[in-house]
């Protein structure tokens, strides 16, 4: 129990449990405490971070895609209604966030050519920078799976452009 200046008996553990920021936000996205220091805490949506970590790899040069094949596919479904939320920066992107540490796992396709290890290790290291930067969560780990090799010949298949061999 404390005082306060007018004299009266205020319950100090009350006071702090309404001040309390609420484990998880309306629609159950889990807020993530980042900040919190005497002027008030700072929480974070995992989803901010997976979206943070999907444009982060999708920024370093040679990473074609990202998801794996359904996810894809889906992808390519959703951005073809009208209203269906465009594209989506969190393909292919889990995050488990926590506290004050974050692990992301990534499903990336890689254009043909490309190094995989040193495209793995630029993606890792972006990604790593973008969310410790943003958010001020340490990151403990960036897996990455590599699912696919985007060819160059692919880009007319998926057009529905036949490519032949002789004119």
């Amino acid at each position: 129990m404390a005082q306060n200046s007018g004299g009266t008996t205020v319950n100090a553990q009350s006071a702090a449990e309404e001040r309390r920021i609420p484990e998880t936000r309306p629609g159950g996205a889990p807020a993530r405490l980042a900040d919190d220091t005497s002027q008030g805490k700072t929480t974070i949506a995992a989803s901010v971070v997976q979206k943070i970590a999907g444009i982060a790899a999708r920024e370093i040069a040679g990473v074609y895609a990202m998801g794996g094949g359904v996810s894809r596919a889906f992808g390519a479904i959703r951005d073809r209604i009208p209203g269906g939320g465009g594209t989506s920066s969190t393909a292919g992107v889990q995050v488990e966030v926590g506290e004050k540490q974050a692990a992301v796992d990534l499903d990336i396709v890689v254009e043909y050519g490309a190094s995989i290890v040193d495209l793995a290790r630029a993606v890792r290291r972006n990604v790593i920078t973008a969310v410790e930067r943003m958010t001020g969560l340490e990151v403990i780990e960036v897996n990455i799976a590599v699912n696919d090799i985007h060819l160059p010949t692919d880009d007319g298949e998926e057009s529905g452009q036949a490519t032949s061999r002789v004119e």
